[in-house]
């Protein structure tokens, strides 16, 4: 039987096609109750639509050779924090009482690019700060540092590719900032993730409303491309298959 990370891109043109196939049905439920969720909010309170980005990532972990009652996904999520007492990841790989693998998957659609930017990246960056403190600590039973993996979609809009204006009242920024997009933005912060060595590797892709129905996605950036991403994952959850 094949494995997925032969065929990967197939493999990530379903999880766009379901994640955008999701969020409309989401957004269709709620018109049809009358529910007003904050606009376009609704894709994100309604939680299902990374599930095919997550199975993903879980099957390429089972391919690898790990058993899957060692993978955690819906439940069981919680690690320990060295700043906070837990913090829930979106997929998890432990065995023998060792973290192998914890994943972080998000994503992003307008209008309200701004504010939810600053969101995403202090989270991020907080959740990677946590975890490798409390892993210094000796939370997760010492052993081999595990894989720490971030991925992120984000909405191909004229919102997300127009150029953003900075406010340097004080110091300038750092030229790569200056008048970039949001999508830019994204990308500059998950090339930066892995080149400082908070997360092990990530991956940054993006897809319009339209075309992601039919699963049609883009990689802004080779060093971020998917299939990076799980030869990575696929590379140190495999150390652990025996």
């Amino acid at each position: 039987m094949p494995k997925i990370i032969d065929n990967l891109d197939q493999h990530v043109s379903g999880a766009v096609t379901h994640y955008w196939s999701t969020r409309k049905t989401q957004r269709e439920r709620q018109k049809k109750r009358g529910v007003n969720d904050a606009g376009l909010r609704s894709a994100v309170t309604g939680g299902a639509q990374m599930d095919g980005f997550i199975n993903l990532f879980t099957n390429l972990i089972l391919d690898a050779g790990i058993d899957r009652r060692f993978v955690f996904q819906k439940k069981s999520l919680e690690l320990p924090g060295f700043f906070r007492p837990t913090k829930e990841w979106d997929l998890l790989v432990v065995k023998n009482s060792h973290l192998v693998a914890a994943i972080e998957a998000k994503s992003q659609v307008g209008p309200s690019f701004g504010n939810n930017f600053n969101n995403r990246t202090e989270e991020a960056m907080g959740s990677a700060l946590d975890l490798w403190t409390a892993f210094r600590e000796g939370a997760f039973n010492g052993g081999v540092q595990p894989f720490l993996g971030y991925f992120f979609m984000l909405e191909e809009c004229q919102a997300s590719k127009r150029p953003v204006r900075v406010k340097e009242p004080h110091f300038k920024v750092f030229t790569e900032f200056a008048g970039a997009s949001y999508m830019k933005r994204y990308e500059l912060f998950c090339s930066k993730l892995v080149r400082e060595r908070h997360y092990t590797s990530a991956s940054f892709i993006t897809s319009d409303s339209d075309a992601g129905i039919k699963g049609v996605y883009k990689e802004p950036a080779n060093d971020l491309a998917f299939s990076n991403f799980a030869k990575s994952l696929s590379s140190h959850v495999g150390a652990f298959a025996k």
